[in-house]
Parts: structure tokens; C-alpha cells; sequence
């Protein structure tokens, strides 16, 4: 394993503006979203509106990935993501949710999510993850993916490459019909194999109009899954697999979850919708 040392919490910048003319979602400037009410299953109209917001979000995060290298801030790929979503007529949607301060979530090394960006500079070895999530035409689209920084050690490199994989692979499993919780089973079930840890307490989540629509997916085999996918359902598949254990701590700032161990952990995101075979992707650039 990197011999890094743990990370801590560095400077927040001040808020980025969103040009007026960008439409907020509801949730901006208040405490808490209002509670989704709608239906899971959406209509191909919203369908194809989110999968114009999951391209504008699969681009900026490609857009910021393009600068990660030792040197490079956290916050410097925050301006960077968040001037793409803007440049598109999309607001970042993560900017304002519940009082998150940014538009995107850089995840370093031991961080399992919701890493705030600020003045942390990344080193050479570093894995870091980004998550973004794009509003535009009244709908969100999510993703991430982690990132190697420089020479990153093998076990590293391999829990990317597997976290990766395993999001393939529940992808596949996707079926009408079938209960979401074959979404865990396969995660769980391919994690196992490396003796990776696999987070329990951040899920997957409906998607549409609403950033959290109230549907969960658990990334493990969870016996309270038994929502059967039906086509035109849209959500979010996102397995944090971890070096060690998958339980957590939460830094004083409210979002940032670290491995309670302080082991490495990855992330991989796709926003999807289910169709009459399996599943089709809504973020891809």
C-alpha cells in the first residue's frame, strides 16, 4: 500500500457564481430539498432531457480529469468542471445542495466521498475520485470515476481497475423485473474475491427531476432491496469498494466520509436507465 500520508482538510475558496440565466433546482438557497413525490418510472421525453444533462456531466468530468497530475489543487478542478456545466447552460448540481459549497467532489485516497474541494494539493501516487452532476432542462445527471495521480502503487491501480469492473458488471445484471438488490449481489459477490470492503451506507439513488428521488441501491446484497426494476426507472449505480473495512468516519465539515481505517477506497458512477433488455447509459461523453 502508498505510504502517503492521511489526508487533512485544506482552505475552501469562495463560492463560484452561476450566470442568472441558468435555472436552479428547488433545493438551492434552502436547508433540504422538498421530498420527491413523483414516479420512479419516467416518460422517454424526461429520459432523453436526462441524458443530455448525463452527457454535460460525463464532459465535465472528463474536462477536469484532463488536469489531474502532482501539483494540481482539488479546487483547481472544481473551476474547471464547474465552468464546463456553466459554459453548457447547465448548473452544477451538487452547488447549494443542503449547503455543499461546491460543484463537484473530489475524493482523495481514504476519502469514500463528498471530499470538498479546496486547497489540497495532489502528490504523486495519489487515486482521486470525481463526482459530478449536471442540472439542465429540469433534470440531473449523475457520474464519477476515479483517477489515477502520477505512479500510483499496484494495489491501488488494482482497486480502481476493480471498482471499475464491478460497476460493469451490475450494469449488466440490470433487468426488468428483477429486484434491485441483484445490483449488490454482483457488486458484493466480485468484491469479495480481492477481500475488498464494500460500503453499506452510501448507496445508489433514483434520479430524475430530482437529485435523490427517495429509491435506494445498495452496492451489497441487502434483503430490503425488493423494488422490481421496471423499464423507464432511472437511477444511479455507484460501488465505493475499499482496501479494508467499509466502515467510516465523517469529518467536522459535515460531508467528507474517510475508511475508518484510513485505507484506500475507489468509486465508479453511471447514471442509467432501465429498458425492456437491461439498461441503457445516460452519462457517457
Amino acid at each position: 500500500m502508498s505510504g502517503q500520508s492521511l489526508l487533512v482538510p485544506g482552505e475552501i475558496t469562495p463560492v463560484r457564481s452561476v450566470p442568472g440565466n441558468i435555472r436552479r433546482p428547488e433545493y438551492v438557497g434552502k436547508p433540504a430539498p422538498t421530498p420527491y413525490t413523483g414516479a420512479e418510472v419516467q416518460d422517454s421525453d424526461t429520459v432523453e432531457r436526462m441524458r443530455i444533462a448525463g452527457r454535460i456531466a460525463a464532459q465535465a468530468m472528463e474536462e477536469a480529469a484532463k488536469l489531474i497530475a502532482p501539483g494540481v489543487t482539488t479546487d483547481e478542478l472544481d473551476r474547471v468542471a464547474h465552468a464546463f456545466m456553466v459554459d453548457h447552460g447547465a448548473y452544477p448540481s451538487t452547488l447549494g445542495y443542503r449547503g455543499f459549497p461546491k460543484s463537484l467532489c473530489t475524493s482523495v485516497n481514504e476519502v469514500i466521498c463528498h471530499g470538498i474541494p479546496d486547497s489540497t494539493v495532489l502528490r504523486d501516487g495519489d487515486i482521486v475520485n470525481l463526482d459530478v452532476t449536471a442540472y439542465i432542462n429540469g433534470v440531473h445527471g449523475d457520474n464519477n470515476a476515479t483517477y489515477l495521480c502520477g505512479d500510483v502503487d499496484e494495489e491501488s491501480r488494482l482497486l480502481v481497475e476493480r471498482t471499475r469492473e464491478s460497476l460493469n458488471r451490475a450494469i449488466k445484471a440490470v433487468r426488468p423485473g428483477r429486484q434491485i438488490n441483484v445490483i449488490g449481489r454482483v457488486i458484493e459477490s466480485y468484491a469479495k474475491r480481492f477481500g475488498y470492503g464494500v460500503v453499506r451506507d452510501f448507496t445508489g439513488h433514483g434520479i430524475n427531476s430530482s437529485f435523490h428521488s427517495g429509491l435506494i441501491v445498495p452496492h451489497y446484497d441487502s434483503p430490503h432491496a425488493t423494488t422490481v426494476m421496471r423499464p423507464g426507472m432511472t437511477f444511479t449505480i455507484e460501488p465505493m469498494l475499499t482496501l479494508g473495512t467499509h466502515e467510516y468516519d465523517m469529518w467536522d465539515d459535515g460531508w467528507t466520509v474517510v475508511t475508518k481505517d484510513r485505507r484506500r477506497t475507489a468509486q465508479f458512477e453511471h447514471t442509467l436507465v432501465v429498458t425492456e433488455t437491461g439498461a441503457d447509459v445516460l452519462t457517457l461523453p
